[in-house]
């Protein structure tokens, strides 16, 4: 397969143009600074920018780059942070399932879709590896793909996998042959470079109590999601016990590996990929990466797929474990910003809400520590002015902090102040059932 250079790589890209590219560790960051270099020599004008959550590189949402670049992500990792609450950069609120559609339909526009992909394998193919999120519609909407090419990507399956194709006919010598028959022209950049790596994070005594509350309430032969952070982390060390769990979930990391190994996740309960490990992306080590390598056991799928709350509600006992910046008497959950600034986005919180809801003996949970680092309460009689309602208090069941659990479904807004102070930190209790009975919650 020819192979070009970076630079001769992204010589391809016109002005104006709009590009995407995968999250987390498969995010090209040699095709980036490479893009980059051209816009530094004024070679590059007027950029679009669109991707999920991304770590690390994040150079062009620099000040210097305001006038030429612009990111608008759906959704806001903390490289990006800064730069998105300065306005220097943009947030499109959506669930992630509805990014595929967004994408699709031209309502966010893709003409080059930036990859990092595996090796080939014995059949010509080439593999995301560790990312699928929305990829497969941004290379559909493209008119050329870069890609490039590392061994240290892992080979996986499901939607991950990319039937590549030689053709004379193409500009570029090949393209990617999709499932809806379309050929996309395609470029090969060979960069080789170990993939970024999430180090693990101790638990906190609250971690560890808010694990024990939340698997308390996980059944066995539950289809689990599992998000990112120490809470997640927590609640799978205390599973060890549990039979015949499975795994449906936007992504998953390292941890799921022991229970794996163990036999407590085998998927076997599951109606929808059954016996599968489902995710749309990988976040964590090098143990985790030599996990997924060329196992069959593994579907890295499109992110309509892994977050379609229909798809989800197909699988019996799906517990959806998601996490709140704030949560108010009623149960209304904010989870994407402080007020007015944008902290994270709406992710697929909502998406595995309702899934979770209408699941056979579904479990949606939230589960939060009941104060900040700063001793701020984050149970609260009213949301913010301007923050952001991710959850709505319709779709909130179970309710969780270090201080216990409580189950909203079916009670009044004054039987829901009642649980939900009674879960807060002791130390709010007093202010949040005064501040209830002067707003007449209570």
């Amino acid at each position: 397969m020819k192979m070009i250079t970076p630079d001769e790589a992204v010589s391809l890209i016109r002005d104006g143009e709009s590009l995407h590219w995968p999250c987390v560790a498969a995010a090209p960051e040699v095709l980036i600074q490479a893009m980059l270099r051209r816009i530094d020599a004024c070679d590059l004008h007027h950029i679009h920018i669109s991707h999920l959550y991304t770590e690390g590189f994040s150079d062009y949402v620099l000040p210097k780059y305001a006038d030429e670049v612009h990111l608008d992500s759906f959704f806001v990792g903390g490289n990006v942070r800064q730069a998105t609450q300065q306005g220097l950069a943009g947030y499109v609120p959506c669930s992630l399932s509805e990014t595929v559609r967004m994408v699709r339909s031209g309502a966010v526009p893709c003409d080059v879709t930036m990859l990092m992909v595996s090796d080939f394998d014995e059949q010509g193919r080439v593999s995301l590896g560790t990312s699928v999120d929305y990829m497969p519609a941004a290379i559909e909407r493209s008119r050329l793909v870069i890609a490039q090419v590392n061994s240290h990507m892992p080979f996986t399956y499901g939607d991950a996998v990319l039937p590549i194709q030689d053709a004379a006919a193409s500009p570029t010598g090949s393209f990617i042959a999709l499932p809806c028959g379309k050929k996309v022209p395609v470029v090969f950049v060979r960069h080789d470079a170990p993939l970024r790596e999430a180090a693990p994070m101790p638990l906190s005594d609250t971690d560890i109590a808010i694990g024990r509350h939340a698997a308390a309430l996980i059944p066995d032969g539950a289809t689990l999601q599992i998000g990112i952070g120490n809470i997640p982390t927590a609640v799978l060390a205390q599973l060890g016990g549990h039979k015949d769990l499975g795994v449906h979930s936007e992504m998953f990391t390292d941890d799921v590996i022991s229970l794996v190994e163990k036999g407590v996740i085998n998927g076997r309960c599951k109606k929808t990929d059954p016996g599968k490990l489902v995710a749309m992306f990988l976040k964590g080590g090098k143990r985790l990466y030599d996990f997924v390598d060329r196992n069959p056991d593994v579907l890295i799928n499109d992110v309509w797929h892994t977050n379609s709350p229909f798809v989800i509600a197909s699988n019996p006992k799906v517990v959806a474990l998601n996490s709140a910046i704030q949560i108010d008497l009623s149960g209304q959950v904010c989870a994407d910003s402080m007020g007015t600034k944008i902290f994270s986005g709406s992710g697929g919180q909502l998406d595995f809400m309702l899934g979770a809801t209408y699941s056979e003996g579904g479990v949606p949970i939230i589960a939060m520590s009941s104060i900040t680092g700063k001793g701020i309460s984050k149970i609260v009689p009213t949301l913010t002015p301007g923050a952001g309602v991710v959850t709505p208090r319709t779709l909130v069941q179970w309710v969780v902090t270090e201080q216990g659990a409580v189950n909203l479904y079916g009670k009044s807004i004054q039987e829901r102040a009642r649980l939900l102070i009674s879960i807060a930190h002791p130390s709010q209790r007093e202010a949040l059932e005064r501040d209830a009975r002067e707003a007449g919650i209570l």
